[in-house]
């Protein structure tokens, strides 16, 4: 027997029931040094431009992406939700003026710009 398909309001009510308690899952990521910036990159499955936001602030940057989709469904193995991302990257020295940050193809790239860092924290969503 097929499992019932969901309607919209069956998933927004599943999506809001896992957003309540769920931990944001912490993701990997590649940091390496280019010329003009610091840079990370990382996988980010399964969501848009505006469910991330980056930021920095003096020494840290933040990545994070809010929780998309958590349809109700019987899984047989369910290691990961389509979002609910988050992780703190420690931002050396001479680094911090400036951030941008793309998304493609599920995965990110953020350019830290040297610099003296703002004083004020700085926040964008990827392109």
């Amino acid at each position: 027997m097929r499992p019932k398909h969901a309607n919209d309001a069956d998933v927004k009510e599943a999506t809001a029931a896992v957003a309540q308690h769920m931990r944001p899952q912490s993701i990997p990521v590649n940091v390496y040094e280019a010329p003009e910036a610091l840079v990370v990159v990382a996988p980010f499955p399964a969501v848009t431009h505006d469910d991330v936001t980056v930021e920095v602030r003096p020494g840290v940057l933040t990545i994070a992406a809010r929780l998309r989709s958590a349809g109700p469904r019987e899984y047989l193995v369910h290691e990961w939700e389509y979002g609910g991302y988050e992780r703190d990257i420690d931002v050396p020295d001479g680094y911090g003026s400036g951030i941008e940050a793309k998304l493609a193809n599920g995965q990110l790239v953020v350019r830290v710009l040297t610099g003296p860092p703002s004083e004020t924290p700085l926040s964008v969503h990827p392109s």
